[in-house]
């Protein structure tokens, strides 16, 4: 028998064995992905919610909720949101904010619209770009990714939705499906509640600034709502970026979902080759895989 059939990881040139090539890991994905694998950040389709903390910039997704984000930016441009509070933070779940008052006192809505139907799913075709999760989805027929969003899909039905992933932005609404429209809004700062999928308008995503959320303080009421006024904290203004000066945006570019680094970069997040597993699963689900952004 030959040296190289007793070496096969190994091939011979001049007499020096040399290693087979490293199996990728996120980190080289990334540092091989050219300048088209990125897309800059649409300022229409942005928001920036303004904390004494820090800002925290959502990106929305007019594909999957096109009522609802029209009408938060609506919401937006008349200062709707301007010196409301973060009212509820419950522990693995959501932080949620909008007007505390129900009463006299609450906050009026002059251009925008109380109350949209519900945008659960959207229709979805042959051509619309998505890139599927290579090991199927317990809430759904498929799940994957679309347009920078993690999302979910039914072909039988030909309908479409956000997935209830780490930073997904939603609508807080009553029992009626139709009693939401945005003035209420929560991101989810937790393991990824899938059973709001279809239940609630998931309309886009925290792309920076979640730790300014997940880190809040939680609260001690039902649901993780604050029982005292002081302890609710200070929105100091919601703005879409277009409306903002450009030398004040954050300048921010997010992965592409619809190019082969991006499946590279599934392929890395599904098996872990870096040396610190010990257990490479070999499995993913559709909320596991971040979304760089740079």
């Amino acid at each position: 028998m030959g040296l190289a059939a007793l070496t096969p990881l190994h091939a011979q040139t001049g007499g020096s064995p040399t290693k087979a090539p490293a199996a990728p890991t996120q980190a080289s994905v990334l540092a091989a992905a050219s300048a088209t694998d990125w897309r800059t950040l649409d300022p229409e389709n942005t928001l920036y919610l303004e904390l004494g903390s820090g800002r925290v910039v959502i990106e929305l997704a007019p594909a999957f909720a096109p009522n609802h984000a029209a009408n938060v930016k609506a919401l937006a441009r008349e200062g709707y949101f301007d010196g409301l509070t973060i009212n509820r933070v419950q522990d693995n779940y959501v932080a949620q904010w909008g007007d505390a008052n129900e009463g006299s006192g609450k906050r009026a809505i002059r251009q925008a619209k109380p109350a949209l139907a519900a945008e659960f799913d959207v229709a979805s075709s042959a051509s619309t770009p998505f890139t599927l999760s290579p090991d199927g989805d317990v809430y759904a027929a498929e799940a994957g990714w679309s347009g920078g969003f993690p999302v979910a899909r039914d072909p039988k039905s030909g309908r479409a939705w956000i997935t209830h992933c780490y930073g997904t932005l939603g609508t807080a609404r009553g029992n009626g499906a139709d009693s939401g429209g945005g003035a209420q809004l929560f991101v989810v700062i937790g393991h990824a509640p899938r059973h709001l999928d279809r239940n609630d308008t998931a309309l886009g995503r925290v792309v920076k600034g979640i730790e300014l959320l997940s880190t809040l303080p939680r609260g001690a009421g039902a649901l993780g709502f604050y029982e005292k006024p002081e302890e609710r904290v200070a929105i100091r203004s919601i703005r879409v970026a277009a409306d903002v000066p450009p030398a004040e945006r954050t300048a921010l570019q997010v992965l592409r979902t619809d190019t082969p680094t991006f499946r590279s970069l599934i392929a890395a997040r599904r098996t872990r080759t870096e040396e610190w597993f010990k257990y490479p699963v070999g499995r993913i689900e559709v909320c596991n895989v971040p979304i760089p952004t740079k």
